[in-house]
């Protein structure tokens, strides 16, 4: 297995653990579930996959992961409402202060 897909199964397996395996926006467990960058990959030391960084969201058709992508989609300039980067943050009792110092020790 290549480094990076072990680093990339080691922050989905991470977030998904600190998170019960559960949506954080809507405790959905039973749809398939992601594993979402909070600030997007290309804007973060190392590709930003720490934990710090990752939210687990339902993936199902119009789920909270969709709605959480509006952000990066729209360039920041459109959201849903508890769903802004500094909310899924707060969430898990991160920052992105904190997931870019910890993306620097990947």
């Amino acid at each position: 297995m290549k480094l990076k897909q072990i680093i990339r199964d080691r922050f989905r397996n991470d977030v998904f653990k600190r998170d019960n395996h559960r949506c954080k926006i809507c405790g959905d467990s039973t749809s398939k579930l992601d594993a979402h960058h909070i600030t997007d990959r290309s804007e973060m030391p190392n590709g930003g996959y720490v934990k710090e960084n990752g939210i687990t969201l339902c993936d199902k058709e119009n789920g909270c992961h969709v709605k959480a992508e509006q952000y990066h989609i729209s360039d920041g300039k459109q959201w849903v409402e508890g769903l802004h980067p500094e909310d899924l943050y707060r969430i898990i009792k991160s920052s992105k202060d904190l997931a870019i110092q910890k993306s620097k020790q990947l």
